[in-house]
């Protein structure tokens, strides 16, 4: 009884709504004929279309390049609060944090005002040392200029979740291995990365499925920069216009539909390789 409301809730707001829309992606609409049954052919369009599989490729290149630069930032900074040797380690952790607590929409915007190059804070300190102002919204740099705002976001809140687990680690490993003579860095490297590395994979588990579902970024920067920006930069951002600026609601619900299964094998695939790495981690201590 006592976790029947969150049930009703969860029904309600998630289970309907995806079985409604896993009925309208059955369907199609047509000027002429009105709307009929056609199984699986808008499935089928969606994995042969250009624009949505782009996107999957622009995102895969974007969790190759930044999910791997936000963590290990992430670890170092959780790394040096952990050692003791970072004064103010409290102040710092909510520093750390404070970008997370900014609405994606507010990180996003603010960025945008930074990157701009007829306004921004960065083009103008280019001009004032007698240089060209960089245009960081072109085609061809803002998926990069979009990496550097996730990883702004974002690395607090994996920090927290690293340095969380490294206060879990029982202090008598330390010491033992400080009187065999290990060194701090011996110390992260054979002790705590070791000891956190079912954090280390959730967060990167966490970070896949973000990756995949990127919106806000591309949504808002498209109004800076709405040539660098195409309908279908992202999977997500392309179900969206599909949706409510072409009103194609039948292909938008197969493409998110589609979109969820890539995230699904993508973390299975991710769990799988962190099971296997436990496996072997096992296998080498006995």
């Amino acid at each position: 009884m006592f976790v029947l409301p969150f049930f009703l809730v969860f029904l309600a707001m998630l289970v309907v709504p995806l079985c409604y829309a896993g009925y309208l992606s059955l369907y199609r609409e047509q000027l002429v004929g009105g709307v009929s049954f056609i199984g699986l052919d808008n499935y089928k369009d969606a994995l042969t279309d250009g624009v949505f599989l782009h996107g999957l490729l622009r995102m895969l290149l974007f969790l190759v390049v930044q999910v791997p630069i936000m963590l290990g930032l992430a670890l170092f900074l959780a790394l040096a609060l952990d050692s003791g040797r970072a004064g103010g380690a409290k102040s710092l952790r909510l520093l750390y944090f404070v970008p997370y607590a900014v609405p994606g929409v507010v990180a996003t915007m603010m960025w945008g005002y930074l990157y701009g190059r007829d306004f921004g804070p960065i083009a103008q300190v280019f001009r004032d040392l007698g240089h060209g102002a960089p245009n960081v919204l072109d085609p061809g740099s803002i998926l990069f200029s979009m990496m550097n705002i996730v990883t702004w976001e974002f690395t607090g809140y994996n920090m927290i979740i690293m340095y969380a687990a490294l206060r879990s680690i029982p202090t008598e490993l330390y010491e033992a291995a400080a009187v065999d003579g290990a060194g701090p860095v011996r110390i992260a490297w054979s002790i705590k990365i070791p000891a956190i590395r079912p954090a280390i994979w959730l967060t990167f588990i966490f970070s896949v499925i973000g990756t995949f579902q990127l919106f806000n970024e591309p949504s808002l920067l498209d109004v800076i920069s709405p040539n660098a920006i195409t309908n279908g930069f992202t999977p997500n951002f392309y179900a969206y216009n599909l949706a409510f600026v072409n009103q194609n609601v039948n292909y938008a619900a197969a493409v998110a539909f589609l979109l969820g299964v890539v995230i699904a094998v993508a973390s299975y695939l991710v769990q799988l390789g962190a099971l296997r790495g436990q496996r072997t981690q096992r296998k080498a201590i006995r």
